[in-house]
């Protein structure tokens, strides 16, 4: 199974200003189109959004404005998921065009750490294409010291 990346952005910086940018995001699409794209806003730094996943839907985050952090568990079984499984954390800052890939089998936990943080999210499934939609209660997986990973895509 594929595993969770971190596809790393670029800042230029120069007199006028600075552009974020992420051009190694395209050459990591050549095989997966990208059929839905929406952001997400949360109240406050408080809420979390946790958790849904996708047994067969890839998604991919990218932090348009502020701050998220992004546990991800991949799921064992998807009628019933052990709840101590190992948690992956990532922060995604709009400081950089950072993009994290979460590939098919994983569930997300999502939180903003900045208040008015928007988050850009991409699937490559259309709304209404699959019912592949998983939902857990935010408790259902025990907290535990997260591994974080952190891989480029070359």
């Amino acid at each position: 199974m594929m595993k969770p990346e971190l596809i790393e952005g670029s800042i230029h910086k120069d007199a006028r200003g600075s552009i974020a940018y992420n051009n190694i995001f395209s050459e990591c699409l050549t095989d997966q189109g990208i059929k839905k794209v929406f952001t997400l806003r949360n109240t406050d730094t408080v809420s979390v959004r946790a958790w849904q996943g996708h047994a067969v839907e890839q998604r991919w985050f990218s932090a348009l404005t502020g701050k998220f952090k992004v546990l991800l568990i991949e799921i064992d079984d998807w009628e019933n998921p052990s709840p101590d499984l190992p948690q992956l954390e990532y922060v995604l800052t709009a400081d950089q065009m950072d993009i994290l890939h979460i590939p098919a089998g994983y569930a997300s936990s999502i939180q903003a750490l900045d208040e008015c943080s928007v988050l850009l999210v991409m699937a490559d499934y259309a709304q209404g294409e699959l019912q592949d939609e998983y939902r857990f209660p935010p408790e259902y997986f025990k907290e535990k010291q997260n591994e974080v990973s952190k891989q480029i895509c070359k």
